[in-house]
C-alpha cells in the first residue's frame, strides 16, 4: 500500500517515521505602503516618523495602518525627533546566524518623545556595563541607507 492508498486515520503506520529537518530560507516580504514611508523617510531624511490614531489619538512607532486599541483606520502621520527614553534592555551574548552583529551588544525598548509606543533596536555608543533604563537616547544614522530598519545603526545615551 502506498501513501496514496491510504483512505482513513486507521491506515496510518502506529509507528511512523519520524525526519528531523532544518532548514534556512532566504525570502523578501513588503513592508507594505505604511512600512515604505516609514523605512523611506529614515532612509532619505533621516527622520524618524510615527502615525497617529484619529480616535484614541496614540502616536505608533513603528506605525501601522490600523489602532490596535480601538480599531481605527490610521493615516496621520507625525514627525518624531527621535529622541527618547531607554524603557528596558537586554545584553545578547550568543551568537545567532540571523542577528544583526556579533555578540555582546545591546538592543532595547525605546519609547520616542512624542510618541505612545517604544521602538526596539540596537544600542550602541556606550559600554555594556553602563546602561540603564531611563537613559535618554537618540539615534545614529548609518552613513549609507538602503531603506531597512538598520539604516537606524543604534541608538546611544544623548547629552
Amino acid at each position: 500500500m502506498t501513501h496514496h492508498d491510504k483512505k482513513s486515520v486507521a491506515d496510518i503506520p502506529n509507528d511512523p517515521i519520524v525526519v528531523e529537518v532544518q532548514g534556512h530560507s532566504n525570502f523578501l516580504v513588503t513592508v507594505g505602503n505604511t512600512g515604505n514611508k516609514f523605512l523611506t523617510e529614515i532612509r532619505d531624511n533621516k527622520t524618524l516618523m510615527g502615525i497617529k490614531c484619529p480616535g484614541c489619538k496614540k502616536i505608533y512607532i513603528p506605525p501601522r495602518t490600523h489602532c490596535p486599541t480601538c480599531f481605527a483606520r490610521m493615516s496621520e502621520w507625525v514627525k518624531l525627533s527621535g529622541k527618547g527614553t531607554l524603557e528596558t534592555f537586554t545584553i545578547v551574548r550568543y551568537a545567532e546566524p540571523y542577528m544583526p552583529k556579533e555578540p555582546p551588544y545591546a538592543y532595547g525598548v525605546i519609547k520616542l518623545d512624542g510618541a505612545s509606543t517604544g521602538i526596539v533596536h540596537l544600542i550602541g555608543g556606550v559600554d555594556l556595563n553602563k546602561i540603564k533604563v531611563s537613559m535618554k537616547m537618540e539615534p545614529v544614522f548609518k552613513e549609507q541607507r538602503e531603506g531597512s530598519i538598520l539604516d537606524i545603526e543604534y541608538f546611544e545615551p544623548s547629552a
